[in-house]
């Protein structure tokens, strides 16, 4: 038996009065967390949902996360982690094809429009059950009149719950990823690779029970999931929650709790550092905390990071992975670490690099990095075919990213994958994109490429081809995006042509267009 949910347990058992979260001004022990997840799983325990049921949840960083996503361990039950930016279209679809039987939402607010966005998809979805609204308030009634509030879901219910029991291969959770062709897609990561994943963060970053943790990557992601909130628990750190990243507020929770522990991806690592707050916080109580930053997502510019160790005085450590491999498979660390490198193989996990016939390429040769080991995903959801293109008979999962050795074993991120972007360390997958600006009537054609951009790296631009007759200019259809697609990934730049450069078998060729097209600034 292995449930993920240990983690949190085994600490609550040994030190039940350490401050497991905090989050504003409310602080919550370990044995509190623990307490109110049983009372999730005796919720759902109650409602017929146990092992192979799978449970939605959509929640910024605040403390019901960790509440939730245990609670439905607990129950033997699977998680399904949501983007809390998701439109209500994308949302249903992911609670049809993950098949949630449940669904806890945030009720969100007017510039955060979760809760509506999440009821009005879990009514679009018949075989969605449950529909359980986590309200700001820890008391706080249900919005929605068909709905419980977690307050009323948890109700009377005993604080004490036995696990239910799970095999180390069983499901725990469900991360939806996307490649660069078709819809999002689910990755089923095991209780085993979840587990071995934050025991190995712990063991990297020798994570211990003083750590502080300023958790501002969204806990819906496998960085801030395994890297900071289940490793975290699992040495019995604390953790404190910044709903959404801020600089300034970034900077003054680092001082104000004694902050040890970061992660982020480059473009926070940009803001911490342009961070100009009239009220800036004490720099050297903050250095004379800060112990260790890791940085995944994206490549961190060796600029940033000297920079940024020059201010804080503290080692950025950089890996790499995917929601596939749970995500940890390479690490930069410790004395041997090299700046711009992503680092070696973690421990038990396996790296290659190789030629497009498969064979291994050459030091300093480029090729597509494969994974194998315990970190590796059991498949995607329902899709033996596609589990079948990315994982081969021998176990080696190609990640579809380019790369290469170095003579000492050292591996580097030469590209990503052929059309992903990466904006502000979200993946942004332009077919997905594609797909849904085809829907507008007035768009008769259209490719979505990436562009540089000064903070977030890349910024989302579609070119976009108009029907005949059509007049829909550049303002209203980012409108009409920004309303169909999620906030960090609908196009910000759209560039109208009478024609896309294209080959001779009618494929568009985006890196000509890109090649043609300037950089975005700051703004936006």
């Amino acid at each position: 038996m292995l449930n993920l949910a240990v983690l949190l347990e085994d600490t609550a058992r040994e030190v039940p009065d350490r401050v497991a979260v905090v989050q504003a001004e409310a602080h919550w022990s370990y044995a509190e967390i623990d307490a109110a997840a049983n009372q999730v799983a005796g919720g759902l325990a109650a409602r017929g949902i146990g092992p192979g049921d799978r449970v939605a949840l959509s929640c910024p960083n605040l403390p019901y996360v960790p509440i939730v996503y245990y609670g439905i361990l607990k129950a033997g039950a699977t998680v399904v982690p949501l983007n809390i930016l998701l439109t209500e279209r994308e949302i249903s679809y992911h609670l049809e094809d993950s098949g949630a039987k449940a669904y806890f939402c945030f009720e969100g607010s007017d510039a955060l429009p979760t809760g509506k966005a999440g009821s009005a998809a879990f009514e679009a979805t018949p075989g969605c059950e449950h529909f359980i609204v986590i309200t700001a308030d820890p008391v706080g009634r249900s919005p929605f009149s068909s709905a419980d509030s977690l307050a009323e879901f948890r109700h009377s219910r005993p604080t004490e719950f036995d696990t239910v029991p799970t095999g180390e291969t069983d499901t725990a959770v469900v991360l939806y990823t996307s490649g660069t062709t078709g819809r999002p897609k689910g990755a089923e990561l095991t209780h085993s690779n979840m587990v071995h994943n934050a025991l190995l963060m712990n063991r990297l970053c020798d994570m211990n029970e003083q750590d502080v943790h300023l958790i501002t990557l969204p806990l819906f992601h496998s960085f801030g999931q395994t890297v900071q909130m289940n490793a975290g628990f699992a040495s019995g750190a604390t953790a404190v929650l910044l709903p959404r990243f801020d600089a300034g507020q970034a900077l003054e929770l680092m001082e104000r709790e004694q902050v040890t522990f970061f992660a982020g991806v480059p473009t926070m690592y940009w803001a911490l550092l342009n961070c100009e707050s009239a009220d800036r916080p004490d720099l050297k109580r903050i250095t004379s905390s800060l112990r260790v930053c890791v940085s995944a997502g994206s490549a961190l510019p060796l600029e940033v990071l000297r920079a940024f160790e020059e201010r804080f005085g503290v080692p950025i450590l950089e890996g790499y992975g995917l929601s596939e491999t749970s995500p940890i498979a390479t690490f930069n660390r410790g004395r041997a670490r090299r700046p711009g490198s992503i680092g070696l193989p973690v421990w038990g996990v396996e790296v290659k690099v190789v030629r497009a016939d498969g064979s291994e390429a050459d030091v300093e040769e480029p090729g597509e990095i494969c994974v194998r080991g315990h970190n590796v995903m059991k498949g995607y959801l329902d899709r033996p075919e596609a589990t079948a293109e990315a994982i081969d008979r021998q176990g080696w999962f190609r990640t579809g990213d380019v790369g290469k050795r170095d003579r000492d074993g050292y591996l580097f991120i030469v590209d990503r994958k052929k059309d992903l972007i990466i904006r502000g360390g979200f993946n942004v997958y332009p077919r997905e994109l594609e797909e849904v600006l085809m829907t507008h009537p007035d768009v008769s054609l259209v490719a979505v490429a990436g562009i540089p951009h000064e903070s977030h790296g890349e910024e989302v631009k579609a070119f976009v081809i108009r029907r005949p007759g059509a007049t829909t200019d550049e303002d209203e259809l980012v409108a009409w995006c920004r309303r169909n697609m999620a906030g960090y990934k609908y196009p910000r730049i759209v560039e109208f042509r009478d024609s896309l450069p294209m080959t001779s078998t009618g494929k568009i060729l985006k890196r000509e267009l890109v090649s043609r097209t300037g950089s975005a600034g700051a703004a936006g």
